[in-house]
């Protein structure tokens, strides 16, 4: 987590430069939007002024934020890929391998600036709703997407030139290939739709960033037609972040960063440790209830995930236990705190879904809890005690620790009341949340400083960044299958095979769908592309849409945290320094527990929906 905002070494001056200026660009932008939204709920709720244009530029920030914080995560080489397939073939077809996906990425990234610059161009003179200039969407847009081709060159450059020459000749050849097919047996080329499914699938395998790989499949579909400028790409890419619902994911990432910048995080986990890390297994459970307690503040699981393993982890090795379980315990609770509110995944799926986010988040708290006592009751009936106080006893004294729970729980009394009295929307709450931070961190523990508050911001951008550009991907990917009737296919194929084997065969297929996907693609890309196709069929069917969409969120949190080719656990060993392969047998039993959970979740409905008729959604 700490490592977001650092300059890699062995870089071009101008390279660094450039990156430094992207980081700038990205945290100014997000800066600004926390103030507009701010200062908007503000003049709305207290003098009745609401200001008509805050949300038209709200967005314009994000997109702009999005793309240029995006650029940054490409310039760091965060991009998350599947490597598990790449990694099985020979050391020099691996070189060739990844200069082709680096070669595609560059390819990528300038058909998305030129266009979105193009974009910009062709709605000079065209107003938002309330009368700004469209084009401020687009022009940043594409010139972040430009700091990305540049970003995306120098990794490319960065091989050795043999495996550059190798990487050009494989795309053309492959290029090659299907203009010959096409102009020779035009009527035995495959449809439009199977080669983008192909390209999408291989280039996936080959370990293209999951953004890159749903940007790819869908220019495939638009390049095999024909029928499509390429403004419509672009287009569809704004479109798929440019709404303000979006916004609350750059706004609860940055709460998460916050927190570990002001102290609150340290001194959550140490007062818990000292409350009962002495009990039988009581590391195991002071993890499960910390990321109970960061999830209901941080929107970012991953973000909780390395705010809670940098500091159980090393513990967890001080006093003796096997690492690797504790990876697997600390993969296992972030399953778990899928479905806690302020979720992103919750947020995105309500957005395409169209369903109520306040609804969804409070629909996630009985099987979150039901699945949190799981993990705390298997801790303690299989752990041991501590070996000795020393090695698990917090340093920081106990006078110093509750300042940090109460402002922990005031931001979370926050949180959840500004949803139940309907004072400011997910978006607003989430802003509001970024600035409690500030204010605790700033003036209450008097821990943020200027510097950490703006490694906080560059973190956030670049994180929100990396999850957005999959949302912008994703969309374009949506758009195509929706041309293709591709949700329409699968909604009645779904549709005929529970009339006659029931609606339980549905709901079982959803679940497998999801976790098979989930640990394919990133969850949000997984969510995005499956939650409009299944939704309308559960509703067809009568469950209740709550309920489904948290059955699929828990189920593709298993897929994303699943081994072998779960990015999430991917993510938890890198945090824990601990290879995969020790992790493997524990999370197994860990995810049996949570998939009997889900099962019972998933044909119990009240479990998801008991709260949300208590609230009124």
């Amino acid at each position: 987590m700490t490592g977001a905002a650092s300059l890699p070494g062995g870089r071009h001056g101008s390279i660094i430069l450039l990156l430094r200026l992207s980081d700038a660009i990205a945290a100014i932008l997000l800066a600004a939007d926390l103030v507009v939204v701010c200062v908007s709920v503000l003049l709305r709720f207290l003098f009745n002024a609401p200001v008509e244009w805050s949300d038209d530029v709200a967005r314009g920030l994000m997109v702009g934020s999005a793309f240029f914080g995006a650029a940054s995560a490409l310039a760091r080489g965060e991009n998350v890929g599947v490597s598990f397939f790449r990694d099985m073939l020979s050391a020099r077809l691996q070189a060739v391998v990844d200069a082709t996906s680096a070669l595609l990425v560059v390819l990528i990234s300038f058909y998305v600036a030129f266009n979105a610059l193009k974009l910009g161009a062709l709605t000079a003179g065209q107003t938002t709703g309330s009368g700004l200039p469209l084009e401020l969407t687009f022009y940043p847009m594409g010139v972040g997407a430009l700091f990305m081709t540049v970003f995306a060159l120098d990794h490319f450059r960065s091989r050795p030139l043999l495996n550059m020459i190798k990487g050009v000749v494989a795309i053309a050849a492959v290029t090659g290939i299907y203009l010959a097919w096409d102009y020779l047996l035009p009527s035995s080329m495959p449809s439009s739709g199977t080669l983008m499914f192909i390209g999408f699938f291989v280039t996936l395998f080959g370990g293209l960033p999951i953004g890159f790989a749903l940007a790819l499949a869908a220019l495939i579909f638009i390049w095999v037609e024909g029928a499509f400028p390429g403004v419509i790409f672009a287009q569809q890419m704004a479109r798929g972040i440019d709404n303000f619902v979006l916004l609350a994911i750059p706004f609860f990432i940055l709460v998460g960063y916050l927190m570990e910048a002001n102290g609150m995080s340290v001194r959550l986990i140490e007062l818990l440790q000292r409350a009962v890390g002495r009990m039988r297994g009581g590391l195991n459970v002071v993890m499960v209830a910390s990321m109970v307690l960061f999830s209901g503040i941080s929107g970012s699981k991953m973000a909780d995930v390395a705010a809670v393993g940098s500091v159980l982890i090393p513990a967890a090795r001080r006093s003796k236990q096997n690492p690797g379980g504790a990876v697997a315990l600390l993969a296992a609770s972030a399953v778990m705190a899928e479905t806690i509110p302020p979720c992103i995944n919750l947020i995105i799926l309500g957005f395409v879904a169209n369903l109520s986010i306040g609804g969804l988040f409070i629909a996630g708290l009985l099987p979150s809890a039901l699945m949190a006592l799981v993990l705390i009751a298997v801790s303690i009936i299989f752990g041991r005690r501590p070996a000795s106080a020393e090695e698990t006893e917090p340093r920081v004294p106990v006078s110093g620790l509750w300042s940090g729970a109460i402002a922990a729980f005031g931001l979370i009394f926050m949180i959840f009341f500004g949803f139940k009295t309907g004072f400011a929307t997910a978006t607003e709450i989430s802003a509001f949340a970024a600035a409690y931070a500030i204010f605790v961190g700033s003036l209450v523990f008097r821990e943020l400083s200027l510097k950490s508050a703006t490694h906080s911001f560059v973190q956030a951008a670049t994180r929100a960044g990396l999850v957005l550009f999959i949302v912008a991907a994703a969309q374009s990917l949506a758009f195509t299958l929706t041309l293709q009737q591709v949700p329409h296919a699968v909604g009645d194929f779904m549709l005929a095979l529970s009339k006659t084997s029931g609606v339980w065969l549905f709901m079982l297929l959803a679940i497998v769908v999801l976790i098979v996907m989930g640990s394919v693609l990133e969850g949000a890309a997984a969510l995005i592309i499956f939650g409009p196709l299944l939704m309308p069929v559960a509703v067809q069917l009568g469950i209740d849409p709550l309920h489904f969409g948290v059955v699929l969120v828990i189920a593709m949190g298993v897929g994303l945290f699943a081994p072998p080719l779960g990015l999430g656990l991917y993510g938890a060993c890198l945090i824990g320094n601990v290879p995969i392969e020790q992790t493997v047998k524990p999370i197994m039993g860990y995810l049996g527990l949570l998939m009997l959970c889900l099962l019972v979740i998933a044909f119990v409905p009240a479990i998801s929906t008991a709260l949300p008729r208590a609230f009124g959604y």
